[in-house]
């Protein structure tokens, strides 16, 4: 939409007992409005065609905010306050009225059903494009229109026509789309809802790392004053603002003992509590997109990511590509408590978002396992202090390894090529351990630069050494043959290259 044009600013100036409104153009181009004094204006005196929408109070009087109105209908953005004191003096007043041509049409020839369905196949087709959707995900569901949410409204400027103000829902949040009464063309579409911080207790990463210790345990998830001691007070932050965990890059989507709910979006809980769990995913995946954010991708998985939480007895994490959702299991500690399954698992749903139908080969699935152990290490290392950095899952591991360490795997085995053994998990040491190399070399956002970008460049069915390939030819896009070189070397040690 243009800019707004003839927009007038009233200053006010306060003296000890007079207040003077001085305007600095007149309200004649606004189509209805009535002349305007250039001296002070009464306070109960507005110009013609505005609706009073708002009174607020404060600590120096009264504030009313008025929407602008053309032929009964009201005008888009088009504003006007006046505020005053406790003596009924205005102060101040704000005029950010526009200009509408007195003989505009407000007869709509289009329907507001065929407005509603363009503005939300506009909707659609642009939170369609923030991701790159695999096989039978549906990764954005149709917006649907609120019940009443088409209303006919006004665009004054120099554009000035009749539109359909459409109100739409979809996973973006909230959407308010122009649509030309006319022509049926969208004129404007954008998101208008807001995201709303919350707060939440969580482990992070979990209790082994940022206690440093090795002796503690589940004592099948009984609350302790060392793991008490071991839960951390967070920001949750993209939450929107439903009162469930739910916001622009996590959907609790399912969870045993129901979905956390809170009026205040505050999500404080004891690990005993099955809802900790929840605010363990949201938190840590909305850490991970915030990062992915800032390295400078933005369509890396870049949605709500569903989660179903507890639902799965038995102790194991999973992915489904087939429907988009990834499962932590309850079985020994609560995979959940462990923000490095969490990690893990979505790194999952980051290669099958860049890369639809990723995983087709032994060699691609142990790539996707090997990415996910190199993604909760490297997740990690802001809150680690630096312990034991390689070993992956301390916290889960130790329900299922006796020790003295606990890791589910390590990303520093020193494997080769040499070490295939045909196991997804066993031979993702292999690459993990090249993904680390890298990590060390180039430090870490550097090395997760090259890593990412690499991705996008993946078959479904690679295999390491196309992988290794594709990630040597992004690091050299990105960076040059100085950094090329240092990735090729770290693939070379692991015989893949």
């Amino acid at each position: 939409m243009t800019k707004r044009v003839d927009r007038r600013k009233a200053v006010a100036a306060v003296t000890a007992g007079l207040v003077a409104v001085t305007l600095g153009i007149s309200y004649t181009s606004v189509a209805g409005a009535a002349p305007a004094s250039s001296t002070a204006v009464a306070a109960d005196a507005v110009p013609a065609n505005l609706k009073l929408i708002r009174t607020k109070s404060s600590l120096l009087g009264k504030h009313y905010w008025y929407q602008q109105t053309f032929k009964g209908l009201p005008v888009v953005n088009g504003y006007y306050a006046k505020h005053v004191d406790k003596a009924g003096q205005v102060l101040q007043v704000a005029d950010g009225r526009d200009a509408v041509p007195a003989d505009l049409d407000v007869s709509a020839k289009v329907p507001s059903a065929t407005a509603t369905k363009s503005a939300n196949d506009t909707v659609s087709a642009r939170a369609a494009r923030t991701r790159i959707a695999g096989p039978n995900k549906n990764v954005t569901p149709a917006p649907t229109a609120t019940s009443g949410a088409a209303q006919l409204a006004v665009v004054g400027g120099p554009n000035a026509r009749l539109v359909w103000n459409v109100t739409s829902r979809s996973a973006e949040g909230v959407t308010r789309s122009l649509v030309d009464a006319k022509s049926g063309s969208v004129v404007e579409s954008k998101v208008i809802s807001d995201n709303v911080d919350g707060r939440g207790s969580v482990f992070d990463p979990n209790p082994v790392v940022s206690e440093k210790n090795e002796d503690l345990t589940d004592q099948n998830d009984k609350n302790s004053d060392a793991l008490f001691l071991a839960q951390k007070n967070v920001i949750l932050r993209n939450l929107d603002g439903s009162g469930k965990l739910n916001g622009s890059y996590v959907n609790i989507k399912d969870a045993k003992g129901g979905l956390a709910q809170s009026k205040t979006n505050t999500f404080v809980y004891q690990r005993q509590n099955d809802k900790f769990e929840q605010v363990m995913a949201y938190y840590q995946v909305n850490q991970t997109q915030e990062y992915i954010h800032q390295l400078g991708f933005t369509e890396v998985n870049n949605e709500s990511q569903d989660f179903s939480i507890n639902t799965f007895a038995g102790d194991n994490s999973f992915y489904d590509p087939s429907i988009d959702l990834i499962t932590m299991g309850e079985g020994g500690v609560d995979d959940a408590e462990d923000a490095e399954v969490i990690w893990h698992e979505y790194g999952h749903a980051i290669q099958d978002d860049v890369v639809p139908g990723f995983g087709e080969s032994l060699q691609a699935g142990s790539i996707g396992e090997g990415f996910g152990d190199y993604w909760a290490v490297t997740m990690s290392i802001p809150v680690s202090k630096g312990y034991d950095l390689p070993c992956v899952m301390d916290w889960d591991a130790t329900s299922y390894t006796e020790g003295p360490k606990h890791c589910l795997r390590r990303t520093d085995t020193g494997k080769t090529t040499d070490d295939i053994v045909g196991q997804v998990h066993a031979d993702g040491e292999i690459w993990s351990n090249a993904l680390w190399d890298i990590h060390q070399a180039l430090g870490r956002n550097k090395a997760n630069k090259v890593i990412l970008q690499g991705t996008f460049f993946y078959a479904p069915d690679t295999s390491f050494a196309d992988a290794a390939r594709v990630t040597v030819q992004a690091a050299r896009l990105l960076y040059g043959k100085p950094t090329a070189d240092q990735v090729t070397q770290a693939f070379k040690a692991r015989k893949i290259l």
